[in-house]
């Protein structure tokens, strides 16, 4: 049996950790933020941060659910992309075969 050094047992440190983390990611919290570059009253860069870091429920609760039609992130919809992509060469191909009998 490991037995765990005396000052590590005492220590509640994981337990607030993971108390902290469930209580995040259970109500969620947003970050924003703005970084603005300006040169002589004109603006050269303008970069728009937003951090959200919540459970997928949550974030869906809260209507994000960007990741289910993103092809990088969902295989689903990586293959309804691909049939959409078939579905329009499909019409193209049709429609290039109908003006090749029409002449």
């Amino acid at each position: 049996m490991t037995t765990v050094p005396e000052r590590y047992a005492s220590s509640n440190g994981g337990s607030n950790l993971a108390d902290i983390l469930e209580r995040v990611l259970d109500k969620g919290i947003i970050i924003a933020g703005d970084i603005r570059i300006d040169l002589l009253d004109i603006e050269l860069l303008t970069i728009k941060l937003r951090l959200i870091v919540a459970s997928v429920e949550r974030a869906e609760q809260m209507g994000i659910d960007w990741w289910r039609d993103d092809p990088s992130l969902s295989s689903n919809a990586r293959r309804n992309e691909l049939g959409r992509e078939n579905d329009r060469l499909r019409e193209r191909i049709a429609e290039l075969e109908r003006k090749e009998l029409e002449d």
